[in-house]
């Protein structure tokens, strides 16, 4: 296998995520390209992709539907998004304060609020692939942009 076949080829939201404000649709739209782009994705125990990643939320669960392109079932995998609300409500609460920030704080400022975002960003990531561990293996940078979707889920505008 090359390591080509271990990504995710296409990323769609189901009808349980809901749809929201036009902003919040370009924001799903862009972190999901972003993923799209580059990542490494490889379910446990599988021969090889590419990969088609369905999310959906089911009883405040987030469950990872994963097929192959043609549509062959691979994986399901349900995830508590209770270990992620504290996560989610601090990188929201940073999120804003870094947005007023950047309307009139000295640069200095806003280094150390960027610093602070990109911690509890990278706290949600590591988060995110130790939930998965033993289901999904993924670089840290797939994480990452998989958690910035996460995030753009629970964002209303």
């Amino acid at each position: 296998m090359s390591e080509g076949e271990f990504r995710l080829s296409d990323v769609e939201l189901d009808e349980s995520i809901g749809r929201a404000s036009p902003d919040v649709e370009h924001e799903r739209a862009v972190a999901i390209f972003d993923l799209l782009e580059e990542n490494h994705f490889k379910p446990v125990g599988h021969a090889g992709g590419p990969y088609k990643l369905t999310l959906s939320i089911i009883e405040k669960r987030l469950v990872f539907d994963i097929t192959l392109e043609n549509g062959e079932k691979v994986a399901t995998h349900i995830l508590s998004l209770t270990p992620f609300r504290r996560i989610v409500k601090d990188y929201f609460m940073i999120c804003d304060s870094y947005y007023e920030a950047i309307k009139s704080a000295s640069p200095a400022k806003i280094e150390a609020i960027d610093m602070g975002r990109r911690g509890v960003h990278n706290e949600g990531s590591q988060t995110l692939q130790d939930r998965l561990k033993g289901k999904i293996e993924m670089d840290f940078d797939t994480a990452r942009r998989l958690f910035t979707l996460f995030c753009v889920l629970y964002w209303r505008g």
